[in-house]
């Protein structure tokens, strides 16, 4: 099986360590829209992203490994559209519990952790070292960071951002198009979109003002 991995940044080289581990591709090939780049660690870049439906055929899937949101979810919706297969990355140093739906697209990185009752959603990022603690819901293209923890119980909208070593206490409801700061501390429900900061963490233009 080969996995054709679009986007050719770090996060794509760990993207692409992920997918070796797995055990599942023999082949692995990257497309990135910039044309300087023509390797992305010892794998190389075949094309742009435009080029994708060269590489349609039942032996290869399709990875958007773009820490963008935006991006990836653009691409991936143009791929799917189109009829390709888009995988699924678990790191096998990554702990996820058997029960939970994980969607397309999806990567969970080394030392991240996913308890029981929880759902992962579409397009989404477990990074290192990150934990979502039981029954949580991750909505679509949302991003959990670098050693952030999500408490239990807890729902984050689509297309999210918490950042590195934040933390959503139990209980809690975030909506869509939310950006967490590093290291801050969630504690009450957040009805709004925007940046929240801080601990415990408030909306950006509250905290200036």
């Amino acid at each position: 099986m080969r996995l054709v991995l679009i986007g050719a940044s770090g996060h794509g080289k760990v993207c692409a360590e992920i997918a070796k581990l797995c055990g599942r591709y023999s082949d692995l090939l990257f497309l990135d829209d910039n044309s300087v780049v023509k390797k992305c660690g010892e794998y190389d870049v075949i094309g742009t992203s435009r080029d994708f439906y060269h590489y349609m055929n039942e032996e290869t899937e399709f990875f958007v490994s773009i820490g963008n949101h935006e991006h990836r979810k653009r691409i991936q919706e143009k791929i799917e559209a189109d009829g390709g297969v888009v995988a699924t990355l678990i790191h096998p140093k990554g702990f996820i519990s058997e029960s939970i739906p994980i969607g397309d697209g999806t990567v969970v990185m080394a030392g991240a952790v996913v308890n029981p009752g929880s759902e992962i959603r579409k397009g989404v990022i477990i990074n290192t070292s990150s934990s979502v603690d039981h029954d949580c819901i991750i909505g679509d293209w949302s991003h959990i960071s670098v050693g952030a923890h999500i408490c239990g119980t807890v729902v984050i909208g689509n297309e999210c951002w918490v950042g590195p070593g934040a933390v959503v206490s139990n209980n809690l409801k975030i909506c869509d198009d939310v950006l967490i700061g590093a290291g801050a501390v969630v504690v009450k429900d957040i009805g709004e979109s925007g940046k929240y900061i801080g601990l415990p963490a408030k909306r950006m233009d509250t905290v200036c003002s």
